[in-house]
Formats: structure tokens, sequence, C-alpha cells
């Protein structure tokens, strides 16, 4: 029986040209024996964009409903899943080579570990990488120190949400993505952080593409009210988890 990777990508109108090399990325990666992964793109509207751009592939699921935002894309993805893990990936992004297959590795050898992430390279537009400085050693990321690090350094995270890969059952046990406009990922992980043992994997996970109609790089997402209600909202959910749930057990492992 072939045990499923699902990955999950919302997609907007602006980021639809970016889709056939994300695709290429995702065929390019070499499973573990008995794995396989399938790819949910979720149209965040109902427009259409999706019609035509990717080939017949049978591990791609189309999805589309009324718009809702990145978060609420991610999370109607989830009633397709098959997977007893879920990886994140941007229509945007490219997965490097070996990237699922180390997200594998990890939580197959480590039953303690809910989640991983990995060391990210900015894509520029002249093709150049450019990595974070502030990357920590690789290994076992304890609980709580992806918040901690958050707050004190301007709510960058230690590492990218962009990166993730997580135990299936955490997700749902976590309500999937938050309802944001934007940062729906940043607090999936920092809740999965409170909550769970994550790693982090030293080696390059994604090439994050930087151009100018990314989300990410639009004025709204920093304007200085919505940025400030979503960085206390993503930090109170956190806190709350963490208070309510003291004693947890650091892994969500299937049984």
């Amino acid at each position: 029986m072939t045990r499923i990777v699902s990955v999950i990508t919302p997609v907007h109108s602006p980021s639809i040209k970016f889709l056939p090399d994300a695709y290429e990325s995702l065929t390019r990666q070499d499973m573990p024996r008995g794995w396989d992964w399938q790819w949910l793109v979720q149209e965040d509207g109902q427009a259409g964009v999706l019609h035509g751009v990717l080939p017949d592939d049978p591990r791609i699921s189309l999805g589309t409903a009324r718009s809702g935002g990145p978060g609420v894309a991610r999370t109607l993805a989830l009633s397709r899943v098959d997977g007893e893990l879920i990886k994140v990936l941007d229509a945007d992004d490219l997965l490097t080579p070996g990237a699922l297959a180390r997200d594998i590795a990890t939580l197959e050898a480590m039953p303690t570990v809910s989640w991983t992430t990995a060391r990210v390279l900015d894509l520029l537009e002249d093709g150049s990488t450019v990595g974070f400085d502030m990357d920590p050693p690789g290994g076992i990321i304890e609980r709580g120190s992806v918040l901690e690090f958050w707050r004190r350094n301007n709510f960058r995270a230690s590492v990218h949400p962009a990166t993730l890969c997580l135990r299936t059952d955490l997700v749902f046990a976590l309500g999937g993505w938050m309802a944001l406009p934007a940062s729906e990922d940043t607090g999936l992980l920092i809740a999965a952080n409170v909550v769970t043992t994550g790693y982090f994997n030293p080696e390059p996970g994604l090439l994050y593409r930087k151009w100018p109609g990314q989300a990410t790089g639009q004025a709204a997402h920093i304007e200085p009210n919505e940025h400030a209600a979503r960085m206390k909202i993503i930090e109170t959910r956190a806190r709350a988890l963490a208070a309510l749930l003291p004693d947890l057990s650091t892994t969500s492992a299937r049984q």
C-alpha cells in the first residue's frame, strides 16, 4: 500500500503563471520506496483560473470555492487529503530536490517529532539565491522556542512556515490554517510549536521566489493596524494553547 504526503497549494490569479514550475519541482522529487505525493491545488475563488494550467496527472486534485484568502483555501483543501503527512507549497515557490524525502525520513525516524522545517533560499528575479542569516542549528526544535524567537525578533520566526511538513492529525487538531488575510502559515507554525516538538533540516528545502506580485511584498501586508492585529491573534492563540496543554506529549504520531 502506497503511503502519501499531501502537498497543499493555494492559488490566486497573479501566481498562476508559476504553477507549472511548482509542479516540475514536485516531479523531480525522488520519493522513498512505498511513498508518493498528491497535490491539492485550491483556487482562492471561483474564476476557473486553474483550467488547463496543469497536466493531466492523477496525483493532482484541483479545488475551487468562494474567495476567503489563503488560509481558507488551504483549510478547504484538507477535505481532499489522503496523506498521513501534509506539506506546504506556495504556488510561486519551488521544492528543492530531496525535500520531501528528507521530511519523510525525519518523521519516520523520530516518532516524537510532529513537524519539520528546512532552510530556505530566496530566489531572486535574476536567478540568484540568498539565504537567511539566523537559521538555527539542524535538529530538534523544542516546544515554545519558535514563539519566543518570533516575539523577540519583531515577529520574524526562526524557521520558515513555507517549508512546513506536518503530521496530518496535528493539522486537523489545530483546525488547519488561521482565518487571517495573511500570516496564516506563521499562525500554524507557532501553534504547532507550542504543542509539539519539531525538527529543522539545515539543507535547503525550498526556493522562495521574490517577485513584484507576491502577496507578502504588497503594502497591505505590512499595514500597521492589520499587521498588529494579526500578530496579536497569533500570539494569543499560541499562548492559550500552551497554557491549556502544558503537559501534552510531544508527539501526534498515528498509533
